[in-house]
Parts: C-alpha cells; sequence; structure tokens
C-alpha cells in the first residue's frame, strides 16, 4: 500500500517518509501522542502544513501504528480508513 511520492528538492520519487525533514521532528511528542481524552488539533495542524504528511500516514497505516496523529489522523480515524 506504499504510494511514491515526488520529493520536492531531488524530484526523485520515495515512498518512505524523512523524518529529519518532518515537521513533528521539531515538535515535541505531547502534541502527536495526547493522553487519553486530550486534543489532537495542534497535532493536525502540524501535519497540514508538513510535506511529508501523506508518506507518513502511508507508513502509519502500512505499520499499524495503533498510537498518535499519523498524517494527519488519530488512530480513530485511521481504523475507519482502513475499514472502507
Amino acid at each position: 500500500m506504499l504510494i511514491d511520492v515526488t520529493d520536492t528538492e531531488t524530484g526523485m520519487e520515495r515512498s518512505e517518509p524523512d523524518w529529519e525533514r518532518a515537521l513533528c521532528a521539531q515538535t515535541g511528542p505531547e502534541f502527536f501522542f495526547p493522553e487519553a481524552g486530550g486534543s489532537t488539533r495542534e497535532a493536525k495542524q502540524v501535519c497540514t502544513a508538513c510535506e511529508e504528511r501523506l508518506r507518513c500516514l502511508e507508513y502509519a497505516l502500512s505499520n499499524d501504528e495503533r498510537f498518535g496523529v499519523w498524517g494527519g489522523l488519530s488512530e480513530k480515524e485511521r481504523q475507519r480508513l482502513r475499514r472502507h
């Protein structure tokens, strides 16, 4: 299910996220792994601006990441996406 996305700097296709360029690497993990019942809004806002978002989401879906916000989606949102 991995998708290839063209790298904006090199023009080459890659399917794995570049974690060093991802905006989440420059932000605290508390945004992406909130306590139960906590808000995911801040994490989703960061993801929206990140050029690694699609690769990150694909990584989370392919690796069955069950916790936190990945590629702009919460655990429940990724579960719903997997079902469809």
